[in-house]
């Protein structure tokens, strides 16, 4: 099973002749496209994605994958592990599969659920290890940063009582290395959905809405807590992955004044993240909107665009000059001039890979 190729060339078109290309990429019902062994079901049944057979979606993605060209992908939503499954196992089998150079994977601390955060990545061209900072808890629980698969304790809510806070996704950190000696500390990130899943009325819409935003920014502040060690240690840092946040994106960001974006990004000066997708989102509130995901709306029969996905850069690496881009099939005019990887975005996944192009070390 190889992949086209069309989708290398318009990659390599795409992409710098030196440095490195860094992406993130969630990939809806992933798991769903392969057995316990790891190997990819490319067979005539459904898939998670609406009206595609797993074998469309297998073939879009292998041709996303193989187009984008980049030295790491950062893949949420990767396959599960759990008592049989393995994530790194089914995505160097799907890495084998299309020949991609990223063939090697690393995962963190398995998820709560059935969708995890991995690394795909090209040896050749740098090396990652899971690396996590801040100090295990128990279920005792910690207030200064502790390790992402542990308990961080906030007050919520006010009461003057400490809220205990687990993310069902633990962020992926790695310390990886380029074969021209540059040192990146990366975090993938998967953050809650605020989605009010089991309400049965609009009162309880409205709290469980309440409840999961809370706990979202705890989780965003627990990350910003991390960001912060990182910037004050001198570390060239990328946070980047699916927050399912942004700002203006429901009502419940005025009850708390800001989005978890910006809480990760920081406030001003040089502790801050930037991203300039988020720029523009918080800068420009009314007209044209960047996106990197899109839903289809059964009871209104329409799209839903939203920007979800981000790379955030720390200000050494915003200094360099990096170029990001959005994968869309429609915005981006050379994906919507290609249409084998037009098509294949749209098939692959209800979100769009971005990615973020390193200079060259000088």
């Amino acid at each position: 099973m190889a992949s086209t190729n069309a989708a290398r060339l318009c990659g390599a078109a795409m992409r710098p002749l030196t440095g490195m290309r860094i992406a993130t990429y969630n990939v809806e019902w992933f798991d769903g496209l392969f057995d316990d062994a790891g190997q990819l079901l490319a067979n005539g049944d459904w898939s998670g994605r609406q009206d595609v057979t797993k074998a469309e979606q297998i073939a879009a993605l292998g041709r996303v994958f193989a187009a984008l060209e980049a030295d790491a992908i950062m893949v949420v939503e990767a396959p599960d592990t759990g008592r049989v499954r393995r994530s790194v196992r089914a995505l160097e089998n799907f890495a084998a599969a299309f020949q991609l150079r990223t063939r090697k994977a690393v995962t963190g601390f398995q998820s709560d659920t059935q969708q995890e955060i991995t690394l795909l990545f090209d040896p050749d061209v740098i090396s990652a290890v899971h690396d996590p900072q801040g100090a295990p808890t128990g279920k005792k629980g910690a207030r200064d940063a502790p390790r992402f698969d542990g308990v961080f304790k906030i007050d919520l809510d006010t009461d003057a009582a400490a809220d205990a806070v687990r993310f069902s996704k633990p962020p992926l950190e790695l310390e990886v290395t380029g074969t021209d000696g540059r040192r990146l500390r990366l975090i993938g990130v998967h953050v809650k959905s605020k989605a009010p899943h089991g309400a049965s009325s609009p009162e309880e819409v409205m709290r469980i809405s309440i409840a999961n935003r809370r706990k979202q920014l705890a989780q965003c502040i627990w990350l910003r807590q991390r960001v912060e060690a990182h910037l004050t240690g001198g570390d060239s840092l990328i946070v980047l992955g699916d927050f399912n946040d942004g700002p203006g994106l429901d009502e419940y960001e005025k009850l708390f004044g800001r989005s978890g974006i910006e809480i990760v990004l920081g406030e001003t000066g040089a502790q801050c993240l930037f991203d300039p997708h988020a720029r523009m989102a918080l800068t420009q509130r009314i007209g044209g909107r960047l996106s990197t995901a899109r839903f289809y709306l059964h009871h209104e029969d329409r799209y839903l665009q939203a920007l979800l996905d981000y790379i955030m850069v720390s200000p050494d690496i915003r200094a360099e000059g990096p170029r990001w881009k959005i994968w869309h099939p429609f915005d981006d005019p050379a994906c919507y001039r290609a249409p084998e990887l037009r098509e294949a975005l749209l098939t692959a996944s209800d979100h769009f890979p971005v990615t973020i192009d390193l200079p060259a070390m000088r």
